[in-house]
């Protein structure tokens, strides 16, 4: 084989692997992706599955306990029952009662347990209209 030919052999080759690969990247990071599901959502939530929630924290909800955190969750544009929340783990310090927070967790006997240190929250937007007074 001349060698002309065997690097048209190597090139082929090393471009059908990168293909191969760049196939395998993609596949895996679009399965592996979840939407965050809102507390109405997870009503009929299968149990021991792991979700992502997203949600506004009920005010009068937020309770300290020597393991951690409980309150309730809304729907984000805070329709909907309130979902009770337990979680322990490190809290974000813009974490408070009214703001939007995403936290993965399944659901057990109707109660959102959340997995350690995945509370995030979600700031208001600085650049977001404000609303009229």
């Amino acid at each position: 084989m001349d060698v002309q030919r065997k690097r048209q052999v190597r090139l082929f080759v090393a471009l059908g692997a990168a293909l191969l690969l760049a196939t395998g990247l993609i596949y895996t990071s679009f399965n592996a992706s979840s939407e965050a599901r809102q507390p109405s959502e997870l009503t009929d939530a299968v149990p021991g599955k792991s979700y992502e929630m997203t949600g506004k924290v009920v005010k009068g909800s937020l309770e300290e306990t020597k393991d951690g955190i409980k309150f309730s969750v809304k729907d984000r544009d805070g329709s909907g029952q309130p979902l009770p929340v337990i979680y322990s783990g490190v809290v974000p310090d813009p974490f408070r009662e009214g703001r939007e927070i995403v936290l993965t967790g399944t659901v057990e006997n109707g109660v959102f347990v959340g997995e350690k240190d995945t509370l995030v929250t979600k700031c208001p937007s600085k650049f977001s209209e404000k609303k009229n007074q």
